[in-house]
């Protein structure tokens, strides 16, 4: 990159963080702060957008670390926003190569569900029916799993969709508000009368794993269960990110990240930005899985026994045994 482009791209930016910013003099700040290294040179003698973006992401976060501010470098590029058909093509290809974000569904032994949901929680637009199927193979599973510890983010539509499931409830349930500054606007969140599919019934425990790398998206949907007393959480501290972005194309290569919203949970009234979402049971990522699979099979062992279920049972008590080692090996 020339310095008369790094200028131009950087001067955008500045300009979208003044104007979108979740918290408008903090927008201004960062953006005044940003002008006066650009024009002291600071990023003159970069020449790559991936050397750019580490840098001016860096200086983006000072003094606020918010993680959803940055400039993010795409290797393979970004759609063009200007094309809606375009980037609908984008957004829509890449979820079904993901399979709408649901990485892994399996029926464990014992009867417990695993859903691993990775890397984003696409939108309901791009995603419901994968969502519904996964849920419609665990449905009759007597404890879930769910796996966030690789989700990075997503859509908080999707999160609501999700709850809509977990949550079992026929009565829209408000879950959170988007509060948007620069329009004076609130969007708000509810969980669906009607899902397309059985629910997972409320009397069945939930498990949720996560780690430092769960994030915004991921991190709503853990907070939103664990708020709602719909979840254990079980695993790392999250990222701590919880207002909304907007991304913006400034170049083949280089997307702006602006936090333009602020989140509300209807049951804390505030949110995990910069805190994370704290576990129930806390403990490293890789043994998060161990722990919630052996409290998941004390629970089915625990249930009323009849001759249909005795395979059930029975497969329940011998996976305790190896967990029972594995969990006490891991302190």
């Amino acid at each position: 990159m020339e310095t008369e482009e790094i200028r131009s791209v950087l001067g955008r930016l500045g300009a979208l963080v003044g104007e979108h910013y979740v918290f408008p003099d903090v927008g201004a700040e960062v953006a005044d702060r940003l002008a006066a290294a650009v024009a002291a040179g600071r990023y003159d003698e970069l020449r790559t957008p991936a050397e750019l973006a580490e840098r001016v992401t860096a200086d983006l976060q000072l003094g606020n670390d918010d993680k959803h501010l940055r400039l993010i470098f795409r290797r393979d590029g970004l759609p063009d926003e200007t094309d809606p058909v375009a980037e609908e093509a984008h957004w829509r290809r890449r979820a079904a190569l993901d399979a709408g974000g649901m990485a892994r569904v399996e029926r464990l032994d014992g009867n417990i569900g695993l859903l691993e949901i990775r890397p984003l929680l696409y939108s309901p637009e791009h995603a419901a029916a994968a969502v519904t199927a996964a849920l419609a193979l665990l449905t009759s599973t007597d404890a879930m799993i769910l796996d966030l510890r690789r989700c990075l983010g997503g859509s908080p539509d999707q999160v609501a969709f999700l709850c809509s499931y977990l949550l079992d409830s026929d009565e829209p349930i408000h879950l959170q508000d988007l509060v948007t500054p620069a329009d004076g606007t609130t969007r708000q969140f509810w969980t669906a009368p009607y899902v397309p599919g059985p629910r997972f019934a409320k009397a069945k425990p939930i498990w949720v794993l996560t780690s430092t790398a769960t994030f915004s998206g991921g991190e709503e949907l853990a907070y939103n269960l664990q708020q709602f007393g719909r979840a254990t959480i079980v695993g790392e501290r999250t990222g701590g990110g919880a207002h909304p972005r907007r991304g913006f194309k400034l170049h083949e290569q280089l997307e702006a990240s602006v936090p333009v919203a602020r989140s509300v949970n209807q049951v804390s009234g505030t949110n995990w930005e910069g805190v994370g979402v704290v576990p129930d049971l806390e403990l490293p990522a890789e043994q998060a899985f161990a722990a919630a699979y052996r409290r998941a099979a004390e629970h089915v062992v625990g249930l009323p026994a009849d001759s249909e279920r005795n395979s059930v049972t029975d497969e329940a008590r011998t996976v305790l045994g190896p967990l029972a080692v594995a969990v006490g090996a891991a302190g």
